[in-house]
């Protein structure tokens, strides 16, 4: 049997930041990724910062925006929690432990950016490779931890509960609670069973679930997925957000067009070299809430009909973009686009899940010692719409938050219980993997939600996606059954499985609301 206190699912800010402030309370920890690189995740990709105090800011002031950009469904409770604690803890973790590198002035006090709808220039960054800058250096922070356990290219596939994977019927009558998880080890092709008095997720978000997508190819909604096969909530799924620019380039994929840039002063612009968010919203123009904004681009591609806009960088004059904002620099021009002299091609992409499992203010789900933070949960803070650099702060905060405190609820599980857990059963007669069909049915999954479950939705392509999942899900359950694991099946298992949950959600709300758009 193999046994930590906890368990997380999930490398990035999140897991990195319970994983640490867990050690820190003498817990012997485990981190699973599926990933080659431990640091390969969504977080190593955010461009734009983590909000922090800016200048002439206050808690107040952050609270409000983070509401506005949430259209006020945010849990307030929430909101006031990350917008209080969120500095301090930027502060002792980022600055003070994991030795983050922010950019500072001349006078080495720290510079804040801004990005569309905040009041106040209050964002820290690390030029645009905030999150890779963060990543790292929680990473460097956590590696100093002999009690945290690595373990790359491991699958999570399940939540080992009691009251679905023992063998004692009389657990079947109980609360139910998470014991573990069951794990694909990639390197020996094995199914291992871990097991832990806790279970934090902490798994990333859902954007390669549609065809466009600023998101990693992993981010298909695992934990999403694995919570709602062992019975947890979910909540708010139909808010997806989209980023409004992501580099429209045949040559290259994923490549988000940071935010900071429009903080900065670039203006969208029409293949018609019009300025058009005047037209979508006159006070805040370019700055606009992101949901605004990527309808806004919508739009325009749907009236001339190219398939993209303009970004034009070319407005910024105080500031010198190769210094600023390296890797978008050098990523643009090795595809013969100087952003100091042209415009950058953009169009919107699958960027932020605002929905997710759902937990309390203290991280917890509706199942016993589970527990979720980042992306892959739901606290309220986002509400309908995430405000930039916010889904940093948050996953620091809860993920400090529930690791601080999570030695008081550890329970080790008996040694009776553990021992009614069987060893995964493997199916009698392996089906070989067919990466064709695979990679078939996930294109089918992303060009259906991008379709009918986008930017803008209609009731009735609400109602066609729910009904072609279903009739996809059937199809892949019946496969993942027989065939042989593999990290490529599992995701494509979870996938149709989040993706169904999105598309039911934004069905039932028949209401147009932050980045749950309906025409």
């Amino acid at each position: 049997m193999v046994y930590f206190d906890v368990i997380i699912v999930g490398s990035g800010v999140a897991g990195l930041s319970a994983a640490v402030s867990a050690a820190e309370q003498g817990l012997d920890v485990c981190v699973l990724t599926k990933e080659k690189e431990i640091s390969e995740c969504n977080t190593f990709y955010a461009q734009g910062g983590i909000v922090s105090d800016g200048e002439n800011d206050s808690t107040g002031l952050l609270v409000k925006d983070i509401m506005a950009a949430g259209s006020n469904i945010n849990c307030i409770g929430a909101v006031r929690y990350v917008a209080k604690q969120g500095p301090k803890t930027v502060q002792e973790y980022l600055i003070g432990k994991a030795k983050v590198p922010f950019c500072r002035k001349e006078d080495n006090s720290l510079d804040w950016t801004r990005e569309a709808a905040h009041s106040v220039r209050r964002i820290l960054h690390a030029k645009d490779e905030s999150g890779k800058a963060i990543e790292l250096g929680l990473l460097s922070y956590a590696e100093k931890f002999k009690s945290i356990t690595f373990l790359n290219e491991y699958v999570a596939i399940d939540i080992i509960t009691n009251t679905h994977h023992s063998r004692r019927s009389e657990e079947r009558y109980r609360k139910p609670r998470a014991l573990g998880v069951y794990a694909l080890d990639l390197k020996k092709e094995v199914v291992v069973p871990l097991f832990s008095g806790a279970v934090i997720l902490a798994a990333g978000g859902v954007g390669n679930l549609f065809q466009h997508t600023s998101n990693p190819k992993g981010a298909v909604g695992d934990g999403v997925a694995m919570a709602y096969r062992a019975g947890a909530a979910i909540l708010n799924a139909e808010f997806v957000q989209f980023h409004p620019t992501v580099l429209f380039h045949r040559d290259v994929k994923r490549f988000l067009i940071s935010e900071s840039l429009r903080g900065e002063g670039a203006k969208l612009m029409n293949r018609n070299g019009e300025y058009f968010m005047s037209r979508y919203n006159q006070e805040q123009k370019d700055l606009a809430p992101r949901d605004e904004v990527a309808r806004a681009i919508y739009r325009e591609i749907e009236m001339d009909g190219n398939g993209y806009v303009y970004l034009d960088t070319t407005c910024i004059k105080d500031i010198s973009l190769p210094d600023r904002f390296p890797a978008i620099y050098t990523t643009c021009k090795s595809v013969g686009i100087d952003i100091s002299k042209e415009p950058v091609p953009v169009v919107p992409a699958a960027h932020y899940f605002c929905g997710g499992i759902k937990v309390d203010l203290s991280g917890k789900t509706s199942i016993k010692n589970l527990y979720a933070a980042g992306e892959n949960a739901c606290t309220g803070v986002h509400g309908a719409n995430r405000l930039a650099s916010v889904s940093l702060l948050e996953g620091l905060v809860y993920g400090v938050h529930i690791g601080k405190n999570i030695k008081d609820e550890i329970r080790k599980p008996k040694k009776e219980l553990i021992a009614s857990i069987p060893e995964w059963i493997y199916p009698r007669a392996e089906e070989d993997f067919d990466p064709v069909l695979i990679n078939h049915d996930m294109i089918n999954i992303q060009m259906t939600m991008w379709n009918y479950a986008g930017i803008v939705r209609t009731q009735k392509r609400l109602t066609r996606v729910r009904n072609d999942l279903n009739y996809l899900s059937h199809r892949i359950e019946q496969f993942y059954k027989t065939a042989k694991l593999s990290r490529d099946i599992i995701e494509l298992r979870n996938a149709v499985v989040t993706a169904g949950i999105i598309a039911e959600a934004a069905l039932k709300n028949q209401t147009s609301i932050g980045c749950h758009y309906i025409r």
